[in-house]
């Protein structure tokens, strides 16, 4: 037999690894935490790995879960071994197909990282609200504890169900499982194929439809025989605890680790006992380890297979002891008299005790509680306060942990003190950058030392839900023993800040253990100066632990080395010197050993830079002095300024200082409403070059602020007078247009809000004359002009904003006067999407109702602590809301519909109460134009003299009106998303709002992968480009949304890139908005998931549009009425070969080291299918405008 083999991953891969061995098809489709195991099985399917019976199995990316299920069903229906893997909204949409897969006794696993369903916030986080949700649909329900367990249960799981025919969920916990690196024995394809009856294989293969032998299966049923044939599977169920646990006994006697349905650890007289499933039974199991040491006399009842819940397994399990036991559910069923997993326990022990064999001599007493809800944390602490609740005369029932329930009192008191960390352990935490590849090279750090055979090794990533950018903090446990601890680091003795600044904006190092090494990266300063920048309650903090401390100024070293911004080689380097984990020397072997492995695609020349990098960090390193004092006279910042709303103060700042799990319940919105424009209180200072504006220069043609993903990019004209009290440095110019003297123009950048990107730079067209390569803004250290550009910043708000009446909407120029309402998001640094939205809010914020797919554009547009969304100096702005992936379409049709319906009621008040309003108010607000901003206004001065004059009005009628009078402002309704949504899940919804001929705009922002959660492949993939669950590259070309929208005739619709032609860009959003019907805007949008170089996303914009892969078009079914062609093209033909824009490009660029051959193939094919594409819209633009399909009107 196949030795097996010892090694280091994620639970994902874990599970995913068995799953694919075991099956002939995959149906796969990416939903975070899962999304791994289809990626890992459509990589490895491309790569030729073969299942234990020889073949490779067939993966196939769906536009849905519901698309995933369906097809799995109809691949389990005709005798394939079928599987697939989800969470969350994704489970939910598989629900229709599973009651028919289980109540067809069909044999199959579906593989879920168990997640939150979205409620009154969206969560990504894990907790078994999904698993829950499913249980009436007849799959059984097993879970998984750890990585280890969730490798050995996928393969018991497979080899159940097929003795059972009963289907199964194998679930772990969402991130903290399917998240978590620790090192796992594999097993072989013997010890699987030994578990996987081929007589059971064969059996099911059968059932299958034959035409060769015909049946009929999902017929159409009648109340004479339904019920009996619902209640003909009970047989199945009651066999099922059986097979599960005889399938356990086989795997232990086959590998020597042994499971069973429940599992108990702890005293075995214990008189407490706790009973839960997943990631927090090992918590448990470990806190109580530690209790029973110290004379408690506790245990933890581990729950495998939840369903069909086996009352005798269970009593066998439960010790005769026990006197009260706490039942912990990860889930909440609002309205309900427990949840679920505490009400089958109730359950069970009332029929024992009812049926006389109940193991214990009187009946225990039994409380329920709910935890770790989207994976908040479940430390020992928490364990330790759910066993003492245990030891009250009257414990709190329905009891939750881990939060601050000041509302109706259900939470536990803990003792956040009681920590249980082993000192054999060594335990670290790294503080770094989103995309700074700190969370990379730590998991490169922990297969390093995990594949040393003296170690053992966990690893766990804390990130928030922002794009690149955003806070990473990796948990990174090794030790000579198993690491049991699914719980954040609680007393690190090495700490990692890979960004200076994050020591001023939370407490670092709160969970530093006395004696602990800090290596800080102090860029853009030297070594030798950090001890002075740092805080005083900082130093005090490092004196007071006594904390070795070790700096490197890790910018300077990666940019020497031609590495740009990417200082994660230079920290994994400097952890291993001075750690201690292993001898320096074999640590640095072993670094440039995963260098060479981990990048050699990318070629020899990105290694040496790494191989360079690594010898060159340990010459800079420097071990800082620390004296006997605190130095500084520096405090921590505040958090916001004095001058943030209330809510900000007390909520928001909370969040945003790293201390969110300390707020109360009370202090939450009980809707999941939350204000709007926070983002302007966060102030991340991510990046330490920002641009610098040179008046002088300027020719104020406002390309930068357009292009600025993140807003931070301003202009004001104003009259000189306003100067009066302005600040020295700040700057200003006299405004580039004649007969205008007094006016003077500043371009003002907000530079705690910028992310360093570059974009602005790119775009400039103004050149020095006298400085070679210098331009109207460019790139420069921000620390030396910080405190004079926070002054000026204060000035330019001070500052009257421009006359939306006096402004120029047609021209860039002129937009960039519109200030923003979509301001300092949470996306990459460089990102394709946001400048489209953020002129979306500049032309339209102070009427714009947004529905926003779930995606990209949801998280970095609404993802706490804060929101971009922001409003004018009027208070208007943007009204922002997500429901779901699937159905944004359809939700943004339903804002239209109320739009249409109120101002329809509000039309009908106004006639009726007409003679106490007056005749001509009436007649203006209902039939006045609203097309230029200053119909807009005059509209809003009528509606103010209407609502004075209805509150004057004693008539219940007026009140009515008053509520829906807001409407005879027209509505601007935009329905949002990424190309995921519009191509793929959202495309039958997409469909049908646009036929239906209502007033709404559709924007998609067309990154051409699932950008969101990770950059897998949709249909708006380009062919040959590779993507996750196109490991091969994608063999079909991209689908023309945009003609399949032309073809109904009546839909307004373009495909714009900003990098290419920003007029033509403004003219669509303009168009779009006016015309009076549904519209389309395709908007090209670069991305990180492309593999380019960001600062040059403008550029690859350009490209495409050149290359013909991307022609510019606007199609306006109002020009139609004058039987002109409606079609428009914007760009000219190709003009360069598809290649020399594609191989810019990582994800076109991967297959010509992967498979040159088919590379060259596929290249080939697209640009054919380029050229074809580009005939057909050009034979299109030269058409008489009578050969296109009229305009109808709904």
């Amino acid at each position: 037999m196949t030795e097996r083999q010892v090694t280091t991953i994620d639970g994902n891969e874990a599970a995913a690894y068995v799953a694919y061995r075991v099956s002939e098809v995959c149906a796969i489709y990416p939903i975070t935490p899962s999304s791994t195991m289809g990626e890992l099985a459509d990589q490895w399917s491309s790569e030729g790995i073969k299942n234990i019976w020889g073949s490779v199995p067939l993966v196939m990316e769906m536009q849905s879960e519901a698309g995933a299920a369906g097809t799995a069903h109809g691949a389990l229906q005709t005798g394939a071994l079928t599987t697939t893997f989800t969470a969350s909204q994704g489970l939910m949409l598989m629900i229709p197909n599973m009651y028919k897969i289980a109540g067809e006794l069909t044999s199959a696993v579906f593989h879920v990282a168990a997640r939150s369903l979205a409620t009154q916030g969206l969560s990504i986080f894990g907790d078994h609200q999904d698993v829950m949700a499913v249980r009436p649909t007849g799959f059984c329900l097993l879970a998984s504890n750890s990585v280890q367990e969730a490798h050995d249960m996928a393969l018991i799981a497979h080899a159940a169900t097929l003795e059972a025919r009963v289907p199964f969920i194998h679930f772990f916990d969402g991130f903290r499982t399917s998240h978590e690196v620790n090192k796992l024995t594999l097993l072989t394809d013997d010890d699987i194929r030994a578990m996987i009856r081929d007589d059971l294989v064969l059996a099911h293969r059968a059932r299958g439809l034959n035409p060769d032998r015909p049946f009929i299966r999902g017929t159409a049923q009648n109340p004479d025989t339904y019920f009996q044939g619902r209640e003909a599977c009970n047989p199945y169920y009651l066999k099922v605890p059986g097979i599960v646990q005889a399938t356990m006994d086989k795997f232990a006697a086959l590998t020597g680790r042994s499971y069973h349905l429940f599992d108990y650890f702890g005293d075995p007289n214990a008189e407490r006992v706790v009973v839960l499933m997943g990631s927090g039974a090992e918590t448990a199991c470990e806190t109580a380890a530690y209790l029973n040491q110290h004379g408690e006399k506790v245990g933890v009842l581990q729950v495998r297979l939840f369903l069909p819940l086996s009352a005798s397994h269970f009593l066998a399990a439960l010790p005769a002891s026990v006197k009260s036991i706490a039942v912990l559910d990860r889930t909440k069923e609002p309205g309900s008299s427990g949840e679920p997993m505490y009400l089958d326990v109730v359950n069970t022990l009332v029929e024992a005790h009812t049926e006389g064999v109940l193991p214990t001599s009187v009946m225990p007493r039994v409380i329920g509680g709910r935890y770790g809800l989207s994976s908040k944390e479940f430390t020992p602490a928490m364990v330790k306060a759910v066993f003492d609740e245990l030891l009250k005369d009257k414990p709190k029932n329905h009891f939750t942990v881990g939060i601050n329930d000041d509302v109706t009192h259900t939470s536990l008191d803990v003792d956040s003190s009681f920590v249980i960390e082993s000192d054999k352990v060594v335990r670290a935490m790294f503080f770094g950058l989103g995309a700074d590849g700190t969370v990379g090279a730590n998991k490169n750090s922990i297969k390093i030392i995990g594949d040393d055979p003296e170690f053992y090794a966990q690893g766990y990533f804390v990130y928030d839900s922002k794009k690149s950018g955003s806070q990473t903090v990796s948990h990174l446990r090794f030790g000579p023993d198993p690491i049991r601890a699914p719980y954040l680091v609680q007393s690190a003795n090495f700490i990692g800040c890979h960004q200076f600044n994050f020591l001023d904006r939370g407490d670092v190092l709160k969970n530093a253990a006395p004696g602990a090494v800090l290596l800080l990266n102090t860029s853009p300063r030297e070594p030798e100066e950090a001890w002075d920048r740092l805080p005083r309650p900082v130093q005090a903090e490092i004196i007071a632990k006594k904390l070795k401390v070790h700096a490197i100024n890790a910018e300077k070293v990666a940019r020497d080395n031609g590495m740009g911004t990417r200082i994660n080689t230079i920290m994994q380097t400097c952890f291993f010197a001075i750690s201690g984990v292993l001898p320096r020397d074999k640590a640095i072997e072993k670094i440039k050993y995963s260098i060479k492995k981990t990048y050699s695609r990318k070629g020899e020349e990105v290694v040496r830079k790494n191989f360079e990098a690594v010898d060159n960090t340990l010459a800079n390193l420097r071990e800082i002095t620390v004296p006997a004092q605190a130095t500084s006279v520096r405090e921590f910042p505040s958090v916001v300024p004095a001058n943030a709303p209330d809510f900000v103060q007390r909520v928001t700042a909370m969040m945003m200082a790293g201390r969110g799990d300390e707020l109360p319940v009370s202090a939450l919105p009980v809707d999941g409403t939350y204000p709007s424009g926070t983002t302007q209180w966060e102030k991340r200072n991510i990046s330490t070059f920002v641009p610098i504006w040179e008046p002088d220069i300027c020719i104020q043609c406002g390309n930068c602020s357009m292009v600025c993903p993140h807003g931070v990019i301003r202009s004001k004209f104003y009259n000189e007078t306003k100067l009066d009290n302005a600040p020295k440095a700040f700057k200003t110019a006299p405004i580039d247009a004649r007969g205008f003297p007094e006016i003077r123009y500043t371009l003002q950048v907000y530079l705690e809000d910028c992310t360093g990107c570059g974009l602005c730079v790119e775009v400039c067209p103004a050149k020095s004359k006298e400085k070679v390569g210098h331009k109207a803004i460019n790139m420069a250290a921000k620390e030396p002009v910080l405190e004079n550009e926070k002054t000026n910043i204060r000035f330019f708000e001070t500052l009257p904003e421009v006359d939306r009446g006096r402004v120029d909407f047609s021209t860039v120029r002129g937009v960039q006067f519109l200030p923003p309402l979509f301001e300092f998001s949470g996306a990459c640094a460089g990102c394709g999407e946001t400048p489209y939205v953020k002129m979306l809010s500049q032309l339209f914020g102070d009427r714009l109702l947004v529905a926003n797919a779930t995606g990209c554009s949801s998280i970095y547009g609404g993802n706490l602590p804060t929101t971009p969304w922001a409003v004018n100096n009027e208070g208007r702005g943007p009204a922002w809301a997500n429901s779901l992936f699937e159905d944004n379409a359809e939700f943004g049709l339903g804002f239209r519909l109320t739009a249409d319906k109120h101002l329809t009621f509000a039309h009908e008040l106004l006639h009726a109460l007409s003679g106490q309003i007056g005749a001509d108010l009436v007649d203006d607000l209902i039939h006045a134009e609203q097309i230029t901003e200053t119909d807009i206004r005059q509209q809003r001065g009528r509606l103010a003299e209407l609502k004075q004059r209805l509150r004057e009005i004693n008539d219940p009628r007026a009140q009515h009106l008053l509520t829906v009078s807001d409407q005879l402002v027209r509505r601007s309704i935009w329905i949002v998303g990424g190309d995921g949504w519009a191509y793929d899940i959202g495309s039958g919804g997409v469909d049908h709002v646009l036929s239906t001929g209502r007033d709404v705009n559709v924007l998609v922002l067309d990154t051409e992968v699932y950008s969101n959660t990770g950059g897998q492949m949709s249909k708006s993939t380009p062919m040959g480009a590779v993507a996750k669950f196109a490991a091969a590259g994608k063999q079909v070309g991209k689908k023309d949304l945009a003609l399949q929208a032309i073809s109904y005739g009546n839909v307004y619709v373009a495909r714009i890139a900003m990098g290419a032609n920003p007029q033509q860009a403004l003219l669509a959003f303009r168009e779009a908005e006016a015309y009076p019907g549904p519209s389309l805007i395709l908007a090209y949008s670069h991305c990180i998931a492309h593999g380019i170089n960001m600062q040059r996303g403008l550029d690859q914009q350009h490209l495409a549009v050149e290359s013909g892969h991307w022609p510019l078009v606007r199609y306006n079914p109002a020009v139609r009425d004058s039987n002109e062609n409606p079609l428009v093209l914007d760009s000219g033909r190709p003009k360069i070969p598809l290649r020399q824009y594609a191989y810019n490009e990582v994800r076109y660029k991967v297959l010509t080291h992967t498979n040159p051959k088919e590379a060259e193939h596929l290249m080939d094919m697209a640009q054919e299918a380029i050229n074809r594409r580009w005939s057909v819209y050009e034979d299109m633009a030269a058409r008489s405008g009578a050969t296109f399909q009229p305009k109808f009107k709904q």
